[in-house]
Formats: C-alpha cells, sequence, structure tokens
C-alpha cells in the first residue's frame, strides 16, 4: 500500500511531511495509510503571509465580492465531492456520514455566501443597529460599526468532521476579510488536505487567504496578536490547555471555543408509548448513537424519560439498535462504521467504564458483536452501548463524563421540574432536545434549561417531516453552548461573521458618519440630482440625493372616499364624536394608508423609466395625526444601494412626510429595484 505523504500550505508552497512527522492508520483496517506532520514548519512566515498578504486582498473586496467567493468555492467543491468520498471512508464513515460532513459543508458554506449577499451591504463596513441620537438636534450622533480584523484567524479542529468542521469556520471567516490558518486533527487530516487543495487549486481565493497545517503547530499560538482569533473544536481538557496560553492572556486574543458536551434528549410528559412523539424519540436517540459511530460533538448522551417509560424506551431502543449493521463503510449495508481510530476506541471503552460504576449497560458487549466485512480487532470498532442510571440524582459521572462514540445513559425523571433539573446537570451542553406536544413543557424547558444549553431543540408529530434533527447545526442559528460546551458560538448566520470583525462605536456629524457607514443618515447633506431620481439608473444615484415634493392638502372628502373605497371604515376616520373620545385623536384623522398613497402621487415619476419595481417598506411609523384641511409634503432621498444582480440593483429610499408646519406625520424606507 502506497502511504500518503500528507503536506501542510505555508506562505504558497506545499510543505512535505518531515521531522516530527507521525502515522496515521485506517479505522478500518489498522494499516499506515499516510504520514503527517513537520517541526520545521515556519510558523511565523505563515502568520506575516496570511497578515500581509491575505488579509489585505481579503479587506479590498466588498462583502458581497466575498459572498459570490464562497458560493463560486461551494459549486467547485460540489463537483469534486466524490473524490473527498472516496478518502473519507479510512476515517470509519460511511456514505451517510458523508453526506453529513461534505455535503453538509459544502451547504453551509452556500449558505454563508446567501447571507452575505442578502443581509450585508455591497461595502466594506457592517452597520451594526441603529443610529444613536446623542444630542438635542441631531448634529451629533453615534453608529456600531463592524470592520475585518488586521490579523489571522487560527482554526483548530476535531477528527470527527475533515470537511464541515473546517468549512464551517472558514465561511464566515472569510466572509468577513480575515485569512485563515486551518489545523484539522491529524488523524483525518488527509480528508481535509484533499478539500484545502481543491479549493486553492480553483484558483478562487486570493494568495494568502487559506492555509493548512497537517501535524502540529508548534509554537503558533505564542506568536499571535490582538488582531488574531482562535477557533477550537474539541475536547474541553484542549480547550483549557489552549486558552490558557499566556500569550492569548495577555493580548487578549479571541478564543471561540466549541466543546464535546453532555448532551441530552427529553421525552416528555405526553409523550407516552404509542404515540408518534414516542417513537420519534427512539427513532432520534438510536441515529444520533450511530451516525459517525456517536463521535459528533451534539451527540445525544443522556437519555431523560419518565420513570414510567424508562422500561419500554430501553427495550424500544434496543431493538432499534439491534437491527444496527456495524462494518466496512463502503458496504451499502453498513449502518455504523469505525471510530476514528484504535486509540479513539481505547479511550470510548475507558469513559464506558467509568459510566459502568453508575450505571448498568443494559445493550452492546463490546467483547461480542459481529463486524461485516472487517476485522472488529484490528479495525476501530465498537457496538452501540446503552447504559441505565437508576438512580441520578445521586450520579456523578453519567453527567460529567462522555464516552465520545457510540455510548448513551437513560434515566427517568419525576415530572417536568426534575428533567429540567437533570438535562441543566451537564453543566452546559451544545443542545438538548426535547420531544413533546405540549405548549406549556415546551415552555417550561425554555424557561428552566435554555441558560444551560445553547440550542434547544423541540420535535413532534407536527415538525418531524421537516425537522433537520437533534444532531445538525445549521450554519442559519448558533452552534455553541455555555459552561462544559466551550461558552463560544459558531455560525449563526451573520452573528458567526462579526466573530471576526471588530464592533466600533463611531461618533460624529451625520455627514461623517453617511459617509463612513455608506448610508444616509437623516440631517445629513442633502444632494440635489439634475433630474427626477426615478427617471435616473442605478449607477448613476448618489447617496443622499433627494426631492422635496410640492404639498398636497387633505379633504374629508378624501377621507370619506378612501373608507368607502376600501372598506377600511375604522371609527377614527368616520365618527367624529367617537375618535374625539380617543385620547390620540383630535377628531376624524386621515386613514395612515391613504397618506402613504398620496405620497407615492407625490413623489412617484409616472413615465417608464429605470425603476422597475416597488418591493416593499421598512420602518414605518405615523407620528402626527392629519385631519381634513391639513396639507402634506415628502421628502425623498436615496438612503442606501445594493447590487443585486447582473440588470439590477435595490435601491433603499428614506421617505418622510411632515405636515404644512414641517411636523413630521410618517416615516420609512421604500424599496425599488432600479436597472443599471
Amino acid at each position: 500500500m502506497t502511504i500518503q505523504q500528507i503536506s501542510s500550505f505555508a506562505a504558497g508552497e506545499w510543505i512535505a511531511p518531515g521531522e516530527g512527522a507521525r502515522n496515521i492508520a485506517s479505522a478500518v483496517t489498522g494499516e499506515v495509510i499516510g504520514t503527517a506532520g513537520n517541526n520545521d514548519l515556519d510558523v511565523q512566515g505563515m502568520l506575516d503571509y496570511a497578515r500581509n498578504v491575505g488579509g489585505p486582498a481579503l479587506r479590498q473586496m466588498t462583502f458581497h465580492e466575498r459572498a459570490k467567493m464562497l458560493k463560486a468555492l461551494s459549486v467547485h467543491l460540489g463537483q469534486h465531492k466524490q473524490a473527498m468520498y472516496d478518502l473519507s471512508f479510512n476515517t470509519g464513515a460511511t456514505q451517510s456520514d458523508h453526506l453529513i460532513d461534505i455535503d453538509g459543508g459544502i451547504g453551509t458554506m452556500f449558505v454563508f455566501a446567501s447571507k452575505g449577499r442578502r443581509e450585508m451591504p455591497d461595502g466594506h463596513v457592517y452597520l451594526d443597529g441603529d443610529v444613536e441620537q446623542l444630542s438635542r438636534n441631531g448634529t451629533f450622533l453615534g453608529q456600531h460599526i463592524c470592520t475585518p480584523l488586521h490579523g489571522v484567524a487560527v482554526h483548530i479542529n476535531a477528527f470527527n468532521f475533515p470537511v464541515w468542521g473546517m468549512l464551517e469556520k472558514l465561511a464566515p471567516t472569510l466572509l468577513a476579510g480575515v485569512p485563515a490558518i486551518v489545523k484539522p486533527a491529524t488523524n483525518s487530516c488527509y480528508v481535509t488536505e484533499l478539500c484545502v487543495r481543491l479549493m486553492l487549486e480553483s484558483g478562487i481565493l486570493p494568495a494568502g487567504a487559506l492555509q493548512l497545517v497537517s501535524g502540529g503547530l508548534s509554537d503558533m499560538l505564542n506568536r499571535l496578536t490582538m488582531q488574531d482569533v482562535v477557533s477550537f473544536t474539541g475536547s474541553a481538557d484542549t480547550a483549557l490547555k489552549l486558552r490558557s496560553n499566556r500569550v492569548i492572556l495577555e493580548n487578549s486574543v479571541r478564543f471561540v471555543a466549541e466543546q464535546d458536551s453532555l448532551n441530552c434528549s427529553v421525552l416528555g410528559v405526553d409523550a407516552e408509548p404509542g404515540t408518534p412523539e414516542f417513537d420519534l424519540f427512539i427513532k432520534e436517540v438510536q441515529r444520533e448513537m450511530t451516525t459517525k459511530a456517536g463521535q459528533k460533538c451534539t451527540a445525544i448522551r443522556r437519555i431523560i424519560a419518565p420513570e414510567p417509560h424508562v422500561q419500554a424506551v430501553i427495550e424500544a431502543l434496543s431493538a432499534r439498535l439491534a437491527k444496527t449493521v456495524i462494518g466496512d463503510p463502503k458496504l451499502e449495508t453498513t449502518r455504523m462504521g469505525a471510530l476514528v481510530s484504535n486509540g479513539q476506541k481505547r479511550d470510548v471503552l475507558e469513559k464506558a467504564a467509568i459510566i459502568g460504576q453508575e450505571a448498568e449497560r443494559v445493550f452492546g458487549d463490546p467483547e461480542d458483536f459481529a463486524v461485516d466485512g472487517a476485522d472488529a480487532e484490528k479495525g476501530a470498532f465498537l457496538p452501540p452501548m446503552l447504559f441505565h442510571c437508576a438512580n441520578p440524582d445521586a450520579a456523578k459521572r453519567v453527567h460529567d463524563t462522555e464516552a465520545f462514540g457510540p455510548v448513551s445513559t437513560i434515566m427517568g425523571y419525576r415530572d417536568t421540574d426534575h428533567a429540567i433539573e437533570l438535562a441543566n446537570k451537564g453543566q452546559g451542553s451544545l443542545v438538548a432536545s426535547v420531544i413533546t406536544r405540549d405548549t406549556d413543557v415546551a415552555r417550561k424547558f425554555a424557561m428552566g434549561a435554555g441558560a444551560y444549553h445553547g440550542r434547544l431543540y423541540f420535535n413532534n408529530r407536527d415538525s418531524m417531516k421537516e425537522s433537520t434533527g437533534h444532531g445538525s447545526p445549521l450554519p442559519h442559528m448558533v452552534h455553541g453552548g455555555p459552561g462544559r460546551a466551550g461558552g463560544g458560538e459558531e455560525m449563526g448566520g451573520v452573528r458567526g461573521v462579526k466573530h471576526y470583525m471588530q464592533r466600533t462605536a463611531i461618533q460624529g456629524s451625520p455627514d461623517l458618519l453617511t459617509a463612513i457607514g455608506s448610508k444616509w443618515v437623516s440631517g445629513a447633506t442633502e444632494i440635489e440630482g439634475p433630474a427626477h431620481p426615478f427617471t435616473r439608473r442605478y449607477n448613476d444615484l448618489a447617496i443622499g440625493e433627494t426631492i422635496h415634493t410640492a404639498s398636497r392638502t387633505v379633504t374629508i372628502e378624501d377621507i370619506e372616499h378612501f373608507a368607502e373605497f376600501t372598506g377600511d371604515t375604522f371609527y377614527a376616520h368616520t365618527d367624529q364624536a367617537a375618535a374625539e373620545r380617543n385620547p390620540f385623536f383630535p377628531g376624524r384623522v386621515a386613514h395612515g394608508y391613504l397618506l402613504l398613497s398620496f405620497a407615492a402621487g407625490l413623489f412617484v415619476e409616472p413615465n417608464e423609466g429605470p425603476v422597475l419595481a416597488n418591493t416593499g417598506l421598512d420602518g414605518l411609523r405615523f407620528m402626527k395625526p392629519v385631519v381634513a384641511g391639513d396639507s402634506i409634503k415628502v421628502r425623498l432621498t436615496v438612503k442606501s444601494k445594493t447590487k443585486r444582480n447582473d440588470q439590477y440593483g435595490e435601491v433603499r429610499w428614506h421617505v418622510t412626510l411632515t405636515q404644512q408646519d414641517d411636523e413630521p406625520v410618517a416615516e420609512y424606507e421604500l424599496l425599488t429595484m432600479v436597472a443599471y
């Protein structure tokens, strides 16, 4: 067998294994398949290359350009995923496991690409929150902005997801405009290396945006600065060792940790045997125990069920686990492959023995189980093992010991409050699931267990057909958790991007804030264009370009006609006496939507032009009632612009309606699509 030389990619060059390299064995056969590591890697050169080459190149791009880059990478990886599948079998992963790791990683990158285009500006500064008025007349304002850090993100990943684990960190990092140095776990780094090669060979990434360490990091962490970030996934012990690094502490280097945790799944009091919820619960637990051979940071380690149903759960779950075919992951019939290494197998057995001090093993014998198509002794195979803890209140190790494999412990609870207490004994987890249709149970868990868990996953017969599963972190949602889970947050859409950016409070005049954020701020200079803005194309419009319309008087006939025409005969518009009794109104008032219609009539250019469509309005609020005899006028200002495709972009207009005394009546943002 040819032994693969798993290289690092440093400062633009591939570096083969050298002194300090270690062998990597196949999880299935136990044979050496590769070697990785090089003690002579120039880690300072890598940091310099990222900071001086990759960082400036990424920061020169806008958020939208970086989002397009992510999409292109996703497409490219999708075209080459079979090669990653073929290689990943050696990690012990089945084809179903590949879909979670490889397809899931590519899908995560796609989501961040989409969110970058839809939720972030086509610029270099991300505005975080609304403008704060810091002075009486609005000449001194505040705004929070986010800009890319000028350092490098060092990603230290776990062995269980060599592709997804990298891409779920890499996508928000690159979208933020920060270069990354990826260090995968050595046991499965050969899959990560292939994925990195594919991305680099595509030519999509700018130089310095991505580097790879296959093996140890040497003293890289000792060379980090306050502009750098460490993002870690793995065990709590390793996280503590890394985050305690003196340089990291002295320089306040950001440390984002996602640690293994004692996740749980709770069977609601209403989910009795025979209900769809009970069957769903059994299916979810079995899947989480066997997917990736239980090597998931989100896997269910503690099964919490009503005391009267514990035996029914043991029987139903044992029956499903008994059908799990263990074997060579390449076989189509295999449902659970091997652990990543024999070292990991030994660790799981040691942890299972500790759990066994407080719980009885009721299913699965590591000394007696069948393996299809492989040697159980040479490969890192284990059967799923189910333990039963009869006294979870007195137990300690079942709540603080994680066997990172196909091992889980069931325990009974008396009532919902007791279930919450048991769930929280894990002292912080990535996810807890609650299978219930009882809304009161769900609310109690949200209030009682939310502070201890990064994600609460509720499921029942109403949502189970479309739900993504207990153990599926989604790029839209935060992935992390308090306490034992590491106290960090990954993904979560744009929230994850902000981990690699600095939030800065800026203060100044409306003109300065407008210039910094590329978004018009009320009170900033208004620009008079050469023609009506609706006659001007997207690229010609300037931020701050404004028109002031003529005024229009609102009559009682207008109000009555609008009420009759629309059917909106609310008393404040039609009954003088009733309106006068309303503390908000002086008498009959104009409909708010009548005023919006009149406003459109005042500022719209009716002839065909570059404005293609009105797609909505945001932030509408009415500030002062309008009565018959009042006149209104409109100020229309280009607030911001966002490119959408090759034909048109979105223009966001700030619209203000005022009365004859210049008092504001209504305010909103109008969205239109305008041709280039």
